[in-house]
């Protein structure tokens, strides 16, 4: 039986104001709601490890949606950082905080982390997926005019692999393509798979 016919006795509610974990839900033939919009201060403790970082937000996240699920609801949340030399690079507040960001970037390798958690009234499962991005080396008006262009203020680390920077500058990945996207959905259909024969 394929997983969305699984699915079929189920609600599946993205809890995403993301339009690429939107797209790359879509794009999987998977059925889902869009959940209400809600508020979630996104802090998380000092001593905590970067990359389990992304973990503890989506767990934070779900546990902060206001609404109460009903015994068929399965709540999706999800959060994506991108780790560099040791520090979490989460969304640019303005475009000269995302060029910083993207200078950093530039020449190394950095790591893009995203956890998972998907919840029921009564059970719950978290997870989460790590791609490593090689970047070449980016000159000044590169990092100027993507800044200008595709205002890259929604995504972590200030890039988005799919756009013009993806295709003129990321040299390699390690792991899932998607995941950088913002969202590693072969991690969740499996995971959802495995969280819907527990039920």
């Amino acid at each position: 039986m394929l997983l969305e016919e699984k699915l079929a006795d189920y609600r599946l509610l993205l809890a995403s104001r993301s339009p690429r974990r939107r797209e790359l839900l879509t794009a999987s033939g998977l059925p889902y709601e869009l959940a209400d919009d809600f508020a979630c201060e996104e802090i998380y403790p000092d001593p905590l490890p970067v990359r389990a970082v992304p973990l503890y937000l989506s767990q934070l996240k779900s546990e902060a949606y206001p609404r109460a699920l009903s015994p068929r609801d399965i709540l999706l949340t999800a959060d994506t950082v991108v780790v560099c030399q040791g520090r979490v690079l989460g969304k640019p507040e303005n475009p000269e905080q995302a060029a910083r960001m993207l200078r950093r970037l530039s020449g190394g390798v950095h790591e893009v982390v995203s956890g998972v958690t998907l919840r029921t009234a009564k059970h719950r499962r978290s997870f989460s997926a790590l791609t490593r991005v090689w970047m070449r080396p980016l000159r000044e008006e590169e990092i100027a005019c993507y800044v200008e262009r595709f205002r890259p203020l929604d995504k972590a680390g200030a890039y988005g692999v799919q756009e013009w920077i993806g295709l003129a500058a990321v040299e390699k990945i390690n792991g899932s393509f998607y995941n950088v996207m913002g969202l590693p959905i072969q991690r969740v259909y499996t995971e959802l798979e495995r969280f819907i024969e527990t039920l």
